[in-house]
Order: C-alpha cells, then sequence, then structure tokens
C-alpha cells in the first residue's frame, strides 16, 4: 500500500498557483507526466470544502455529457490506483463516507495537520484520525514536515491545511482585520476589530495582494522539497486548493458568499514519488 500525502493550500486561486515559479512541483508534475489541472471546488470556502476531501472527493474536473453519478462513481474508484489497492470503489466508503476511515481500515495511521481555525480538532473533521490538531501558527508548512513520521510496515496518511497562501499571504498583521484567521473565531465578537464597510483595499493593493499569493505558492514550493526528501518512494502526493478567491473582481475580495468562478477554480495536481 502506498504512503498518501494531501496538501490543500487554503484559498490558492488556480492563476495564482500557475503564475508562481514553483520548480520543485512543476519537476513533480513531469516526472508523472501529469500537468498542472484546473479543477473545480465543490464550496466557496474552507470548512464545506474539507468535509468534501475527506469524504474522498477530489476537486472536480466538470466534465461535460456525464451523468454526475458517473463522476462520483469513477472519483471514488480512484483510490485504488492512488493506494496500490485493489477493488475500493464507492462502495467501501459507505455508510460512513470518510477517506480517514476507509484508510484506518486497510491499516492505514492517520494524521492531519490543518492551519486554519474552523479545522480546528474539537470539529468533526477529526474523526477517524490517530493524529490530528490545529497548528499554533497559520503558515508552519515547515513544522508539519518536521512533524511527519513514517513506520516500517504501516502506511500513513497525512492530510495537510496549508496556511501560507491563506490571507494575509504572509505579510504581517498590519492589514485590515478579515473574517479567516483573524476573524471567524478569535475575534468575532469584538466590534472594535470589525473591518470598516466597503472594501479595505484599492485596485493596486488588490493586484499586489494577488501577487503576494504567487509568492506564498513559491514558499510553499521550496518547503515541497524538503516533503519529498522525508517521504518514502511510492508516496501518492495530492496537491490542490480548498476554494479561489477574489481580488476585486465583481467588487469582491475574498471568498465564502460569493458567487464567482474564482473563488471555485482551485489548482490539482497528483502522483508518485518515484
Amino acid at each position: 500500500m502506498n504512503p498518501l500525502v494531501w496538501l490543500v493550500l487554503d484559498s490558492c486561486r488556480y492563476d495564482s498557483f500557475v503564475r508562481a515559479a514553483k520548480p520543485n512541483l512543476d519537476a513533480f508534475a513531469a516526472a508523472n507526466r501529469a500537468p498542472v489541472e484546473r479543477r473545480w471546488s465543490y464550496a466557496s470556502f474552507t470548512a464545506p470544502s474539507h468535509y468534501a476531501f475527506l469524504m474522498g472527493l477530489t476537486p472536480h474536473a466538470s466534465p461535460a455529457g456525464v451523468v454526475a453519478s458517473e463522476v462520483y462513481r469513477a472519483e471514488f474508484s480512484r483510490w485504488s490506483a492512488r493506494l496500490g489497492v485493489e477493488n475500493i470503489d464507492f462502495t467501501s466508503f459507505l455508510p460512513h463516507l470518510s477517506l480517514p476511515r476507509v484508510l484506518k481500515g486497510l491499516g492505514y495511521r492517520t494524521v492531519g495537520r490543518v492551519s486554519l481555525p474552523v479545522l480546528n480538532q474539537a470539529t468533526l473533521l477529526s474523526t477517524h484520525f490517530d493524529d490530528y490538531r490545529l497548528m499554533e501558527h497559520h503558515a508552519d508548512f515547515a513544522g508539519m514536515i518536521r512533524d511527519m513520521t513514517f513506520t516500517a510496515g504501516q502506511p500513513s496518511f497525512h492530510f495537510f491545511n496549508l496556511g501560507e497562501t491563506h490571507y494575509p499571504y504572509l505579510l504581517g498583521d498590519d492589514l485590515p482585520r478579515l473574517s479567516g484567521v483573524h476573524g471567524t473565531l478569535k475575534h468575532m465578537g469584538d466590534a472594535a476589530r470589525a473591518a470598516p464597510a466597503g472594501l479595505p483595499f484599492d485596485v493596486q493593493t488588490m493586484a499586489k495582494l494577488h501577487s503576494q499569493q504567487s509568492r506564498c505558492v513559491e514558499r510553499v514550493d521550496a518547503l515541497f522539497a524538503d516533503l519529498l526528501a522525508r517521504c518514502p518512494r511510492g508516496t501518492h502526493i495530492i496537491v490542490t486548493a480548498d476554494h479561489g478567491e477574489l481580488f476585486g473582481e465583481n467588487n469582491h475580495f475574498g471568498h465564502g458568499p460569493v458567487m464567482h468562478e474564482k473563488v471555485f477554480e482551485v489548482p490539482f495536481l497528483e502522483g508518485r514519488i518515484l
């Protein structure tokens, strides 16, 4: 059975990912003959997207001319090839519809590390994980990698939610305090910290923030080399995002209660350490 690592770059837009200089991710894609795909998230914000992931669903390709149920059937069947295990299909996930539970049943050790408070260990997302916790800092992919352990004779599943690409994009605390890292849990009831009405940034600043998200992808790419060095040969790796982000389009900033293709458009890459 193949070890499995699933990386979720929180809030990372597809075009932010593509624009970034990412030699390690690109080399991994080339080695697997699997270019980065443009796919679509099942949800526009962090928590429900991660629930879909942990059901065993990756972002979808929105194929035309196909019955929707067939898309789901094919998606669940792909886990056989990813894990190197025969006869995994949708029925393998019933009745719990839980990827970590399926993996535990196969003998995997299941580990979750998350960066966003809405994914903390008190939520249902932690169910069926042997080891699951919220990181102390929202941008600590390096710490997640340092904590990785592999046991001879037992495959591992590492599920990582990366905060590097989430607002404030590693720019510090001088930006307006917005929902997410700054607001959803920590200061929801603190009116003094509420952001002013209207968009918090002008057009030029929005463009800079968009570019900065690509710089964050580059930071993740540099650490991706450390991840590859840590993982055993044969490890199957999935790299994607939970949703995208708006940088001024249609007069919006961020994600969530917004219907726009850039909120649902995400990168998707998978392959194996050869």
